[in-house]
C-alpha cells in the first residue's frame, strides 16, 4: 500500500510505478492493478492536495508458476516516481529482491511434486514446528525429548536449535533397487523384522519398536550417508516403556540393557525403544507434510511441550499435562 504524507504544490501531483522484477523459468506476471481505500478501481497519480491517510492506493501483481518439478522463484520490486510538474524528472527507489542473497529468505519455492495435493509454493526458509500431543503422547513425547536432549547433534530441537530434516519424493538417493530412498528402507535398518521389543507390562497394550530420529528424516540412523548413520539398530540408545514397578499406576521411559549392560551412553546418533503401538503410530499422525510441501531436506522442528519444564536429562523428570 502506498500512502504519501505530503506533495509539495509545486510539483502539481506525482505518478508512481511499481516495477516487478520476477526471475522464473515458468512464470506469468499480471500487470499491475491499482485502488483506492475503499477498493475501487484507482491509478497510483495523486494531485498535491490528495496527500495524507486517506489517499491510500492498493497495487496488486500476480505472479502463477505453469512449471513441473520445483522451482524456487525470485521477486523483485522497486517504486519510480515522476511528477506533472516536469516531463523529464525521475526518480527510483530500489526494494530488493528476494532477501538476504546467502538466504534468499522471500524466495518462494513451487513444485508439482506432492501427488497428494495440487501444485503450489511455499518460502522454503521458513523452518515449521510439528508439536507432539504429549497430552495423549506421552510415551512417544518423553522419548523425542530424551533423545533430543543426549544425541550429539540433537536432531529436531527447538531448544538447541537443531533441525530435522525431511526424506522428501524428491530425494536422489537410491536404495539398492535402485529407486528412491525411503523411510521404510532407513527403518529397516534400525527397527529389522525380528527385533525382540522388550516385553512390559500388559497395561501397555501391543509394543512396536519407534526409532529416533524418525526414518522420514536424513537424521535417521538408518539414512545412508547421514550424520548419524549406523550399520545396525544395535548402535542406538536402547530404551522402552513400562510401569514404575512401584505398585501404582505410573509408567516411565527406562533403559533397555539387554545390549548395552549399562544403558545408552549418551554418545549414540540414535535411538531404538519398545514403545505402545497406540503412542508410536499417533504421535506423528497428523504430521502435515503435504500441506506444509514438505521436500527433500526441507528443515523442521519437533516440539514435546509436555516436557519443556525439564531441566535436563540427567535428573529424574515427571511429565506434565499441558
Amino acid at each position: 500500500m502506498l500512502v504519501p504524507d505530503h506533495i509539495d504544490a509545486a510539483l502539481k501531483g506525482v505518478t508512481l510505478k511499481w516495477n516487478v522484477g520476477t526471475a522464473c523459468n515458468s512464470c506469468v506476471t499480471s500487470s499491475t492493478k491499482w485502488a483506492d481505500n475503499q477498493n475501487n478501481p484507482s491509478d497510483a497519480h495523486w494531485i498535491a492536495s490528495e496527500a495524507g491517510p486517506y489517499g491510500g492506493r492498493w497495487g496488486r501483481v500476480q505472479t502463477t508458476w505453469s512449471g513441473t518439478g520445483k522451482e524456487i522463484i525470485d521477486l523483485g520490486w522497486s517504486i519510480t516516481g515522476s511528477v506533472d510538474a516536469s516531463a523529464t524528472a525521475r526518480a527510483t527507489a530500489d526494494f530488493g529482491t528476494s532477501g538476504d542473497v546467502r538466504v534468499r529468505e522471500l524466495a518462494p519455492r513451487c513444485d508439482d511434486l506432492l501427488k497428494s495435493s495440487a501444485p503450489g509454493c511455499v518460502l522454503p526458509f521458513f523452518k515449521p514446528t510439528y508439536t507432539v500431543d504429549t497430552n495423549f503422547y506421552p510415551a512417544a513425547g518423553a522419548y523425542y525429548w530424551l533423545m533430543q536432549e543426549k544425541m550429539p547433534d540433537h536432531a529436531g530441537s527447538v531448544k538447541w536449535d537443531s533441525l530435522l530434516h525431511y526424506l522428501g519424493p524428491d530425494t536422489t538417493v537410491k536404495n539398492d533397487k535402485g529407486e528412491p530412498w525411503s523411510s521404510a528402507d532407513s527403518r529397516g535398518k534400525v527397527c529389522p523384522k525380528g527385533w525382540a521389543k522388550h516385553p512390559a507390562d500388559a497395561a501397555l497394550g501391543t509394543l512396536s519398536c519407534d526409532e529416533y530420529a524418525m526414518a522420514t528424516t536424513h537424521e535417521s540412523g538408518g539414512f545412508p550417508g547421514g550424520l548419524n548413520q549406523v550399520t545396525s539398530g544395535d548402535q542406538c540408545a536402547q530404551l522402552y516403556a513400562d510401569k514404575m514397578g512401584d505398585g501404582s499406576s505410573n509408567f516411565g521411559l527406562l533403559a533397555d540393557t539387554r545390549t548395552a549392560r549399562n544403558g545408552p551412553t549418551g554418545k549414540e546418533r540414535c535411538g531404538r525403544a519398545s514403545i505402545p503401538d497406540v503412542q508410536n503410530s499417533g504421535a506423528f499422525h497428523e504430521f502435515p507434510a503435504p500441506s506444509w510441501r514438505l521436500l527433500d531436506d526441507d528443515g523442521v522442528f519437533v516440539s514435546n511441550p509436555g516436557f519443556k519444564h525439564c531441566a535436563n536429562a540427567d535428573t529424574v523428570c515427571t511429565w506434565r499435562k499441558v
